[in-house]
């Protein structure tokens, strides 16, 4: 089932959906160089996470420290990039990119969705970073996070930048007005659990939704029938769905 408004999707990722935090496994680390040419080989879509470092560079990391990931306790916000970006992701040879370095690797061979996470308010300094990064990158490329403030901030200072919302269940009714006021998104991504509300429903009438993150072949099934595109990771490839 898809979306009943007119016009194509920029970002659409075809039916390998986007690969959530790229293409990673055991021995492939999640948000490294590495996962990313996977899900492109495999023909998917990126999607990828946005921390700051401490000399404002935009870092494809999830976590605000390395404790999960690199065997340390260091929050990037405290480390410059150069720093970050030796440090080596699990056990493997693969180090912490920036999004500089994955917009280097991909080259619009297919579309990213680029989640700005932002700590301790600091969502216009992490788009800000992800904007510079993004400058004269050529490729379809999305702007999203949980964060209306980091999107209000991207409708603001760079319009051209196609730009939506996270949300999940703890986003009720008036918050989600309040956000989707602010960041006047061109897309969403909701959580799997909400996909079949009707506000999210209606709001395909308008745009593009996808939803994060199907892990089975029940979820990506169950996906196809009220979204536009699944983040997925595991099991949950769209096109070995039951």
């Amino acid at each position: 089932m898809r979306s009943s408004r007119s016009g194509t999707d920029p970002l659409d990722p075809g039916p390998g959906g986007f690969a959530h935090r790229g293409l990673h496994d055991e021995s492939i680390p999640e948000n490294s160089l590495a996962a990313f040419e996977a899900a492109i080989a495999r023909g998917c879509g990126i999607e990828c996470d946005i921390q700051l470092s401490g000399c404002h560079t935009a870092m494809v990391f999830h976590d605000r420290d390395g404790r999960r990931l690199c065997g340390n306790e260091h929050r990037l916000a405290d480390h410059d990039a150069q720093t970050i970006g030796g440090w080596s992701i699990g056990t493997s040879a693969e180090r912490v990119p920036s999004l500089a370095q994955l917009l280097e690797l991909v080259d619009g061979r297919v579309p990213i969705l680029v989640e700005l996470k932002e700590e301790h308010r600091n969502g216009e300094r992490v788009a800000a970073a992800a904007l510079r990064a993004l400058s004269g990158y050529e490729g379809p490329v999305g702007v999203m996070s949980f964060s209306a403030r980091a999107m209000r901030f991207v409708r603001i200072t760079a319009p051209e930048v196609r730009r939506g919302l996270v949300l999940s269940d703890r986003d009720v009714a008036l918050r989600r007005w309040d956000k989707r006021q602010r960041a006047q998104p061109q897309f969403l991504a909701v959580k799997v659990s909400l996909v079949d509300r009707g506000w999210v429903q209606s709001a395909r009438g308008e745009m593009p939704v996808y939803s994060w993150t199907a892990r089975t072949p029940e979820q990506a099934a169950r996906l196809a029938k009220f979204v536009d595109a699944p983040i997925w990771e595991g099991d949950g490839d769209p096109r070995t769905r039951p």
